[in-house]
């Protein structure tokens, strides 16, 4: 079973792209809701969050709130490096324990790892094959603002934090453009789907 990396910066359409792989018949893991989910259930990591960023990070019920940690690590690259340092390794887990599993199951061909820090955590260097899905920055501005859940100013920084298309381009076994419709981009992840065969 291969072993695939789907990345891309905030906005990118990765997201979209992962669904038509999912109705494709790859088997998707979402690394970015797996990081959520190990925010907001597994006690020795979010012990080791507050141990790091203080009460700053956490709401009245003494949990971690997830807006007040997005201000915080997300405001420069040292503060995001030390949440990453301390959630990778959990995610990372989750992974190699998916895998396993799902490579039991035999009925998939691809394992998709959909994660917006495939590079930057080096998970790049467990994947057989990795597609970077690039986007103009005023189109995944337009896409990030209608969604209304982040301002432009976190956007902005949030892209500043990530490394950039060309970075990732050459670094990528694939690249999928979208600067069109879903359409289009349905149609060139399809080609990419079916090139990995």
């Amino acid at each position: 079973m291969l072993k695939v990396g789907l990345t891309g910066g905030i906005g990118s359409g990765k997201s979209e792209v992962s669904k038509f792989f999912h109705k494709w018949g790859a088997f998707i893991l979402d690394a970015d809701k797996e990081a959520k989910k190990i925010i907001d259930k597994n006690e020795k990591a979010q012990q080791e969050i507050i141990k790091e960023f203080g009460s700053d990070v956490i709401n009245i019920d003494n949990k971690i709130d997830k807006q007040k940690l997005a201000r915080v690590a997300f405001q420069d690259e040292f503060h995001q490096l030390n949440l990453n340092s301390i959630i990778h390794p959990y995610v990372f887990k989750k992974i190699d324990e998916t895998f396993d599993k799902i490579k039991l199951d035999n009925k998939h061909k691809i394992f998709v790892v959909d994660a917006a820090l495939i590079y930057e955590s080096g998970a790049d260097t467990h994947m057989d094959y990795v597609i970077v899905v690039t986007s103009l920055l005023r189109y995944r501005t337009e896409r990030v603002m209608s969604r209304q859940n982040i301002t432009r100013d976190d956007f902005m920084k949030r892209v500043t934090l990530q490394w950039s298309d060309e970075d990732k381009e050459h670094l990528a076994d694939f690249i999928i453009q979208n600067n069109s419709d879903l359409k289009n981009l349905e149609k060139e992840s399809k080609n990419i789907f079916e090139s990995l065969f």
